[in-house]
Formats: C-alpha cells, structure tokens, sequence
C-alpha cells in the first residue's frame, strides 16, 4: 500500500476507536482504484442516501424508454411525508415533470418526491437493480415514512455499497455515459453541504447525498480534488448528538481529502500518474439546483421539462 494510504487507513482506524456511535466509512481513489475503510461492510441506516439508488432505477427506465424527462406524474395523498421538502404542502392531484421530482429528491431531498418517483418506478424494481449492480446491503422495504423508527430499517445500506454505485457514476459506466453524467450533474446541485463538503477548500466540486434521522447522519459522494478525485463514503448511527456525528464526517472528510491529495503528490514523484475521470458538468457557485443538467433523452434529445407543476 503506498505510504499515504498506509497513512489513512491507520488515521481512519484511530479516529474510528473514539467515534460518537456506529460508523462505516470507505474512501476509493478513482485514480488508482486503491480503497480503504472501516466497517464498510456493515449494514446501517441509509436514510436519504436511498434516494441515490431510487435515482438510479429512474434512470434506468428511462433508458428503457418507459417515459421521459417531461412525463407527468401525479401527486397522490400517499405520496405526502412531512420529514423534507415543500411537496407535501401541494395540492392532491398537481402532476409534476420527472425531471423535477428528481432535482427536488436529491438537492433538497424531498421525501414526497422521493414517494413519486418510488410509485412511478417500482419499489421492488429498484431492490432488484440493485441485487443486479452486486449491493448487498441496499434495500428499500418500504415507502419513506419519516414518522417512528420503523424508516431505519425500512432503508438500508452500507459504505461499500455507495462507494460501488458512485465509483460506477464517476467512471461514466453506470447505466450509461450519459445517465451517469446526468446523475453527477444533479447531485452537484446538492444544497445541504454541512459535512463533507465543509472542511474542505472552496472551489473544490462535489456531487454528494446526505441523509439525516433523529440518531443518525451519512454523507456519500465523489469529490474531485484536482487531480485526485476520489468517492467517500461516511455513515453514522446511534449518535449521541447530530453535532457529534457532524464533527465525525467532517473529521473523515478532511482526512481523506489531505491524503489523497498527499497520494497525487506522491505517484507524480514516482512517475506515476493515472488519467483521472473528470466531471463533465459543473454545478452553479451558490448550490443552487438550477444547472442547465438536462442533456435530453435517449428518446428526446430536445426534451426540456418544463420547471414548474402543471
């Protein structure tokens, strides 16, 4: 293992003995491939971070030809979850562009959206794409239901598990080039950047998912720091404070980011240096999710959803 990922694994093994609850963590290096982690295997509380694989199915029915970027859907009373998001304030009945429903369900992680987009593809379809792609520990067993405790079991997943999905999308091959540069582009308009996002130096792009419960805090995403790019995995549960699993991830996030860059430095004086997959998209300065993302369809090429409901 080169130095300094020798380096950050025993840092990650050390912060991990004095971690506030259970954590799972894992750090790939696109460059390289090289990964390390702690409890990356451990099934855990996936919280929002579910809403990565709903994104995924979305895709790839998309793909398939089932609808598009403009397709309608309706809301419905069961749709409604009060935990994120302004969709459950909406009249029952309004219809609403795939294409929004999906930016509401990662950039501000709507749970009444995340419930459309789940009835419109199919919870068991998005279980079985996910056996497919090789998860073990991603399942989706029910709606979100953000009232009771029953939503930490009903979402689950673990570190390698998002690590696998967000290295497939970074290296353009999961679905499909284009579908994988339409997710980036869309996790790139994320608003909520308190925990990986923040230690870090700004400037520096990441397409991330956070997810938040009353004991539990993850963040997930690809981080492209220069010219090491990496994905980073941090998921947290049985917190004794949300401020404390805030101080974790961003203690983790910080770590990976110095020595990954550390890792750059090092194979350049080595002589040697692995083309690293670059984000084809850039999200605005300010987070805001209103990135010219869609690139049209494989059915529409010209398909520009409307960005208000109908």
């Amino acid at each position: 293992m080169p130095g300094p990922l020798a380096d950050l694994q025993m840092q990650l093994a050390a912060i991990s003995l004095h971690a506030p609850g259970h954590v799972a963590m894992q750090i790939k290096d696109l460059s390289s491939g090289f990964s390390e982690g702690i409890n990356a295997g451990a099934s855990m509380p996936a919280a929002s971070t579910i809403k990565i694989p709903v994104m995924v199915e979305v895709f790839h029915q998309l793909q398939e030809g089932k609808f598009d970027f403009n397709s309608p859907v309706t809301l419905r009373r069961s749709d409604k979850d009060w935990g994120s998001g302004d969709l459950s304030d909406a009249r029952v009945g309004s219809k609403y562009p795939v294409s929004q429903l999906l930016t509401a369900m990662i950039t501000v992680s709507d749970n009444t959206a995340t419930n459309m987009l789940i009835r419109l593809v199919g919870r068991e379809a998005i279980n079985a794409e996910m056996i497919d792609m090789g998860l073990q520990h991603t399942k989706l067993s029910d709606y979100i239901r953000s009232e009771g405790n029953g939503i930490r079991w009903a979402l689950r997943s673990s570190a390698a598990d998002m690590v696998m999905l967000l290295a497939q999308m970074a290296n353009d091959q999961l679905i499909d080039e284009w579908s994988s540069r339409q997710m980036i582009s869309i996790l790139s308009g994320q608003r909520h950047n308190s925990l990986i996002p923040e230690p870090l130096p700004g400037g520096v792009q990441i397409a991330h998912k956070t997810g938040t419960l009353h004991d539990t805090l993850n963040d997930v995403g690809i981080v492209y720091a220069a010219s090491s790019p990496y994905v980073i995995a941090v998921m947290t549960t049985n917190l004794p404070s949300l401020g404390a699993g805030r101080r974790f991830i961003r203690g983790v996030s910080r770590l990976a980011y110095d020595n990954l860059i550390r890792f750059s430095d090092w194979r350049e004086a080595n002589g040697s240096q692995p083309v690293a997959p670059q984000n084809p998209v850039t999200a605005p300065a300010d987070g805001s999710s209103d990135t010219p993302m869609w690139g049209g369809t494989p059915n529409d090429p010209q398909a520009s959803p409307s960005p208000t409901p109908r």
